[in-house]
């Protein structure tokens, strides 16, 4: 394994600046873009990213308001806006054969990436990705208006601690490390973050529907844990159906957070998806 080059960038995308990290990055090589899920960032690849490092370029963002991109207050946080930064970070880098890798929500901007701009994307990896969602509750819309409203959104995400949520997302509890809880606390310690999110469930236009996944045609890879308690397994089976090009497999014993929990074999998995027969070979 030849020893890893980072960069760290800051830059505006669509309207809000934007952290990404690029590993072993160059012009010429094929990408893998992964894009993180709720409340986390780029943190939640560092397993995944040096089992992929030598053949691909590997890009990873954090997506506003999350990690260390910005906690903008008037950016229109919807789906399709997100999957705007994402286009336009391929764009800029110019990135070739990109493979496109999201977990749970992030797998919702893969999708969206797919269907606003095809080109950018060769292949899909969706890991338990977040599906079938809609937009947010009229009610919950219209509380988000409240004055301080961002402390009940804080209150409310923060009721079960960063070890408490981590037990809900990870199968087998060992795995919960104190790097892990580190890593997870800090979507929790700016208020920013939160004042940020109250603008996100107002811009929350729901998952695409089956009429919008049925039109993607890419390559997709559909991998979920079989105790997956936040995006549960029937969805992923579903979504495997809507998505005409796809390739779905379950794996026992792992919960939603598969990043963390088995890196080697979602690698070995996406190896065999984006290589075939040629994989085997080597």
């Amino acid at each position: 394994m030849t020893e890893s080059k980072i960069t760290c960038h800051q830059r505006t995308f669509n309207g809000v600046n934007v952290y990404y990290e690029c590993h072993n990055y160059h012009p010429d090589k094929p990408a893998i873009v992964f894009i993180h899920g709720f409340l986390s960032s780029s943190f939640s690849f560092r397993r995944l990213i040096p089992l992929f490092e030598d053949t691909f370029s590997i890009i990873t963002l954090d997506l506003p308001p999350f990690g260390r991109s910005e906690k903008s207050l008037t950016f229109h946080y919807s789906y399709k806006n997100l999957a705007k930064i994402v286009i336009e970070l391929i764009e800029y880098l110019k990135l070739k054969d990109v493979v496109l890798s999201g977990h749970s929500m992030g797998g919702q901007v893969c999708l969206n990436v797919a269907k606003l701009k095809p080109s950018c994307v060769s292949k899909l990896v969706l890991l338990c990705s977040s599906a079938y969602l809609g937009p947010s509750h009229y009610g919950l819309v219209m509380s988000s208006y409240v004055p301080f409203f961002y402390l009940w959104v804080k209150t409310w995400l923060s009721r079960k601690g960063v070890l408490g949520n981590l037990q809900n997302v990870v199968f087998d509890h060992k795995l919960i490390d104190e790097e892990m809880i580190d890593g997870y606390t800090e979507p929790f310690l700016d208020d920013r973050t939160f004042m940020a999110l109250t603008r996100m469930i107002r811009d929350r236009e729901g998952d695409l529907s089956s009429k919008d996944l049925q039109h993607i045609k890419k390559p997709s890879l559909l991998i979920w844990g079989e105790e997956d308690r936040v995006v549960p397994l029937h969805l992923g089976r579903k979504l495997k159906d809507d998505l005409t090009d796809s390739t779905f497999i379950s794996l026992k014993e792992i919960g939603h957070l598969l990043p963390e929990e088995c890196p080697d074999i979602v690698q070995s998995h996406m190896v065999d998806f984006l290589y075939g027969e040629k994989a085997l070979s080597q």
